[in-house]
């Protein structure tokens, strides 16, 4: 993403500006969840010139590409996020975000992280997904797989040794 000159705002807090963001960012991904790298990420920044620094707010908006924790299956999701973030002028060890030294505002790291984070740990296709088969790997959710039996009682174990032998 492109920097962003901030100086007018610096020298009159209060001040804003809105700024729109319509751009892609590689490497928006984990294990289950991605961004496409030439997928744009759009939305509005508004930026809001305060005593510390640049306040950012706005959202986000795109579409991830998911694949389910439980069956595997590939699927999209549309996705918005919001954003909020001081830059700080003299950013110091404890500040996450500051200016560059030519006092220009850099919204990719922002941005990257509130993606991220919002992408799913462990996202399903749908809320009554099945699964895969324990035993063959097969797709649960596309009928009844012939090869699951349900775990027996213990209870009967000795039972069921009668019943084998010949």
């Amino acid at each position: 993403m492109r920097a962003i000159d901030v100086r007018d705002l610096l020298s009159h807090p209060g001040a804003s500006k809105t700024v729109r963001l319509d751009e892609s960012l590689e490497g928006l991904r984990t294990e289950l969840a991605s961004v496409p790298d030439d997928a744009p990420l759009a939305g509005d920044l508004v930026l809001e010139g305060v005593m510390d620094g640049v306040y950012a707010s706005g959202s986000v908006a795109g579409t991830m590409i998911l694949r389910c924790a439980r069956c595997l299956k590939g699927f999209q999701r549309d996705f918005e996020v919001e954003m909020g973030e001081l830059f700080a002028r003299q950013p110091g060890p404890e500040d996450d975000y500051g200016l560059d030294p030519d006092f220009a505002l850099d919204p990719e790291p922002m941005v990257r992280d509130a993606v991220v984070l919002a992408m799913p740990f462990s996202p399903t296709c749908k809320p009554d997904c099945l699964g895969l088969c324990e035993r063959c790997g097969g797709d649960r959710n596309l009928g009844g797989c012939h090869c699951y039996q349900p775990p027996a009682d213990p209870r009967w174990a000795q039972l069921g040794r009668l019943v084998d032998e010949p």
